[in-house]
């Protein structure tokens, strides 16, 4: 039987409208008290929307925090609505003077990197971007990555996290609070390497706690397209189907974005828990609050506005900037209306693992070179 769980009252309707009125600011001007730093910034979002309650949002967060730590006028934002507009979007930014431009996602990557080269006085921040080159600092299609990234495009930093360790912890969790011993991920592209490090961390997290669990995972789409991060009702619809197909799954972990806000809204519609992504999603996404049990975080408002303030302070390196646990860049978020559920006995075991990934004793995944996770050693990509 699926277990029903209470709703929450008006205090986080109210906290969406919070949420998306800071999200609507995107236009110039000086923060309060006066600009101290002249430095222009700009943020190119990837495919989907600013107020997405996830990635390109916090990004966008994480970039305002940035331009009001350092005195900054107020940063400004272009929101991309198709992947061929990425390298036009960046020149936007470029053509117009600005000294630093923070692009958001994998897949804007390839034209973050031509962007930092042929500019070698303006900063670059790529969120979830892995830094890959030639011996000439030109993007490498083939990951051989023979050039050396920080000495060639010292402009740039690239900044990763180790979603496999949130994922794994995400994976604990799920296990713990499972009746069924079934439990699932949506993910919306293998692609895109944080997926596939999330939910392989995830199927490595519920098997260290319970070895024959069984864990589904899907792709939405074989493309880092906005089918797999801005579709929430095609996220719906494909969590619809495949817990009307499993109808014993009882936990669900969403890792697609805003498609992904579809996920959740299947996972409370069918009255089992779910599992949120990148952000906090109890806050983010109040509407699905209610089954949200916990979120797997990137802290990316944080790690944004960290990257503005070293170039500010001019301490900032090219090259590809790894961020995890062990810097609390990385974890689970708070279990708000969900804390009761967390025993002391559940919580001991979420420690543990927590202590484990950071001393090293536990491995949320097997590691390609890169630092993602080897398909090979996990859960191939469905």
């Amino acid at each position: 039987m699926r277990k029903h769980r209470y709703a929450l009252g008006a205090t986080f309707a109210a906290l969406a409208i919070v949420l998306l009125a800071a999200c609507q600011g995107n236009t110039g001007g000086s923060q309060s008290g006066g600009a101290t730093s002249n430095l222009k910034i700009g943020l190119v979002t990837d495919v989907g929307t600013l107020d997405d309650h996830n990635f390109n949002q916090f990004s966008w967060e994480g970039a305002k925090a940035g331009a009001q730590a350092i005195g900054a006028a107020a940063p400004q934002s272009v929101v991309t609505t198709q992947s061929a507009d990425y390298a036009k979007n960046i020149n936007s930014f470029v053509s117009k003077n600005y000294n630093i431009i923070v692009t958001v996602g994998f897949a804007l990557g390839s034209d973050t990197t031509k962007a930092a080269k042929a500019n070698p006085n303006i900063k670059f921040i790529g969120v979830d971007q892995g830094i890959c080159v030639d011996a000439q600092g030109n993007p490498d299609s083939t990951f051989a990555c023979k050039g050396d990234a920080a000495t060639l495009l010292p402009n740039y930093q690239g900044l990763v996290f180790k979603e496999q360790q949130p994922g794994y912890l995400a994976g604990v969790v799920a296990a713990l609070i499972s009746k069924s011993g079934h439990i699932a991920a949506i993910g919306g592209t293998a692609t895109v390497p944080a997926v596939p490090n999330y939910m392989i961390g995830y199927l490595n997290g519920a098997k260290s706690v319970k070895a024959d669990i069984k864990v589904e995972l899907k792709y939405i789409s074989a493309a880092p397209d906005a089918k797999a991060f801005n579709d929430p009702p095609g996220g719906k619809q494909a969590a619809d189907g495949l817990l009307n197909a499993n109808p014993d799954i009882d936990v669900l972990f969403q890792v697609a974005g805003k498609t992904g806000n579809g996920v959740l809204q299947s996972a409370c519609e069918h009255n089992i828990h779910a599992i949120g992504v990148d952000v906090d999603q109890f806050v983010s996404t109040p509407d699905t609050a209610k089954c949200t049990v916990v979120s797997a975080e990137k802290k990316l408002k944080k790690a944004v506005s960290d990257a503005i303030q070293r170039v500010k302070d001019k301490k900032d390196k090219g090259g590809t900037i790894t961020l995890d646990i062990t810097t609390d860049s990385v974890g689970l978020s708070p279990f708000h209306d969900s804390a009761s559920m967390i025993t002391p006995d559940i919580q001991a075991k979420i420690d543990a693992a927590i202590k484990g990934l950071k001393d090293g004793s536990i491995k949320a995944c097997v590691e390609t070179p890169f630092g993602s996770c080897d398909n090979k050693n996990g859960q191939p990509p469905a």
